[in-house]
């Protein structure tokens, strides 16, 4: 596993994190799950402002890697073919977009619920 995906990954997990106070309750509930436990996932909310920082810091970092430095690698690597870098950057931008779409879910979900 290359370390974009390692990155793009630990992203993920990190966007979850940050968004499991505002998602979490609303997914359970929408799939009929009931319960005053689902009330305790609000518990996360003190630690989605450090979610959220590692998140973004990990998404520069794949940024960086991908259009600022150039990776060095022979002819007969697979980094060499232009196909891949073109597919790893378009993998980029939509997982992107789904872990800033989690991460802001809080300021547009009261449009969505109401």
């Amino acid at each position: 596993m290359t370390t974009h995906k390692k990155t793009l990954i630990t992203a993920g997990f990190a966007a979850i994190g940050a968004s499991a106070c505002c998602i979490g309750p609303l997914l359970l509930l929408s799939l009929g799950v009931s319960g005053t436990w689902i009330s305790s996932l609000t518990a996360m909310e003190p630690y989605s402002l450090y979610f959220i920082f590692i998140t973004v810091c990990l998404l520069c970092w794949v940024f960086y890697k991908l259009y600022i430095t150039q990776e060095k690698c022979n002819e007969e690597n697979i980094c060499a073919d232009r196909k891949v870098l073109r597919n790893q950057r378009i993998i980029f931008w939509i997982v992107s977009c789904i872990l800033l779409s989690m991460i802001t879910f809080q300021y547009y979900a009261q449009y969505i619920i109401d």
